[in-house]
């Protein structure tokens, strides 16, 4: 399947050419929706309905606007470099204030602005050129307020390169059963002690301007699965009514990217709808949400492959929470550049390690007299230093310094996974090097099940 015969198969967008991209607008940023009624003209519907014929009338005066002040920022851009002949797959370099990202890339997971058991040095050493952190999480604790004090994020946790902070919306989703949304925004209690705590799409743009981050995240309503079309299409036109107060909340565009999220659920024609209207605003870069939210992988890949070259080449595309080897290869074959995930130090506070893409448990007895290392290809400080028995070792008696070395090795392979693949397509040599992860024989029986249309 190397020669394009996976992507003759898996054809991204079947039905129809990819919109083309929206030239700026001045003002760049359209009209907000009403939050108590929905007009017609919204790109999202539960279903289509005939045209109803209007007498002329004269022509309305357009309505106040949100200022755009300076979203389109020089320190913001995104060059892409070269680009596979046989699919999307596309390797660039994204500019921000604190440095470039060389896509694809995978970013670790620090999600209370560490990621789990390693130092920022830990994370230079592996290569990573961007880090993620969650709002959520960092106004529980220790609070937006105490990071800006110190400096903002960068600052706080010792980061000099790029960093993004998600919206929390993902959290929201995952705290179902303590939240209530409304066109507002969400009420929760906190997890810690029980306090409520309201999250406006203002409130979370307002938080995240605080914490400092290069790239910021549009506050968004992540339909779980499964779900009815009629809630998924609520939660789409909700993120979509959102977008307009976060970017008319944002107040350092000049520093900080604002990504919208598209949504849309496992039906790809909302996904599609979604994609085009969220180019209606003129924004740095666009992400890829609600997938790996309990649907089958076999729907995560359509939803990507569908999705993801509709948006528009000049910006950066991220999709978030995703991080196996299989997943990245996919999503960059279908033109993403940024990915997250927290896998690698997950696995790793589990005993396992990813080598050359398998998974490995090192509880397992045959690694407890191996004293080669991990994987003699890895230049990470672990592979360099350590035998797989001593790991075995470390595992088997709970240290926490066997978690550590697994989690140097594990990012460090996941960020040379993608930096190969980097290599290979601007070498045009991606379906041959890399073409091997793009099918399997789940995807192949699944396509007698397709996803909701």
């Amino acid at each position: 399947m190397v020669d394009g015969g996976w992507w003759m198969v898996f054809e991204p967008v079947p039905s129809s050419p990819s919109p083309p991209v929206p030239q700026s607008r001045s003002p760049a940023v359209p009209q907000s929706r009403s939050p108590s009624s929905q007009s017609p003209s919204h790109p999202v519907t539960q279903s289509p309905s005939p045209p109803v014929p209007q007498s002329p009338s004269p022509p309305v005066p357009p309505s106040p606007r949100p200022p755009v002040h300076l979203l389109n920022h020089p320190h913001f851009s995104f060059d892409c470099l070269g680009k596979c002949s046989n699919t999307h797959a596309r390797a660039g370099v994204f500019h921000t204030p604190h440095g470039i990202v060389e896509t694809p890339r995978f970013m670790p997971v620090g999600t209370t602005a560490a990621v789990k058991t390693l130092t920022s040095a830990h994370l230079e050493d592996a290569q990573a050129q961007m880090v993620l952190a969650n709002t959520y999480h960092l106004h529980l604790r220790p609070g937006e307020d105490i990071i800006k004090e110190a400096g903002g994020l960068h600052k706080f946790m010792n980061w000099k390169g790029p960093m993004l902070t998600d919206s929390g919306g993902f959290q929201v989703f995952s705290l179902s059963k303590m939240r209530k949304i409304t066109e507002e925004g969400v009420t929760f209690k906190s997890p810690l002690d029980g306090r409520t705590i309201f999250i406006s799409p203002e409130k979370s743009i307002e938080i995240q301007n605080a914490l400092g981050a290069d790239v910021i995240m549009a506050f968004d309503e992540c339909p779980p699965y499964p779900a009815t079309r009629e809630e998924v299409v609520a939660a789409t036109d909700r993120t979509y009514r959102w977008l307009a107060r976060c970017i008319e909340a944002h107040q350092r565009p000049e520093d900080q990217a604002l990504f919208p999220i598209v949504q849309g659920g496992v039906h790809l024609d909302l996904r599609a709808e979604a994609a085009k209207s969220l180019q209606e605003f003129d924004v740095h870069g666009y992400a890829i949400g609600g997938v790996s939210v309990g649907e089958p992988a076999h729907f995560i890949h359509k939803i990507v492959r569908a999705t993801a070259p509709l948006l528009p080449e000049s910006k950066p595309r991220y999709l978030m929470g995703i991080g196996t080897y299989k997943e990245m290869a996919i999503a960059i074959a279908s033109g993403i550049d940024l990915f997250d995930c927290v896998i690698p130090t997950r696995v790793a506070r589990h005993g396992a390690a990813f080598v050359r893409g398998e998974r490995w448990n090192l509880k397992n007895a045959p690694f407890k007299r191996d004293f080669t290392p991990l994987d003699d290809t890895c230049p990470c400080y672990t592979c360099q230093n350590y035998s797989r028995a001593y790991l075995c070792h470390l595992v088997r008696c709970g240290e926490i310094t066997g978690f550590t070395l697994l989690s140097i090795h594990n990012i460090t392979e996941l960020i040379r996974f993608t930096q190969k693949i980097r290599d290979a397509i601007l070498r045009d040599r991606f379906m041959e090097e890399f073409g091997h992860w793009l099918t399997s024989d789940e995807e192949q029986v699944s396509e007698s099940q397709p996803v909701n249309q």
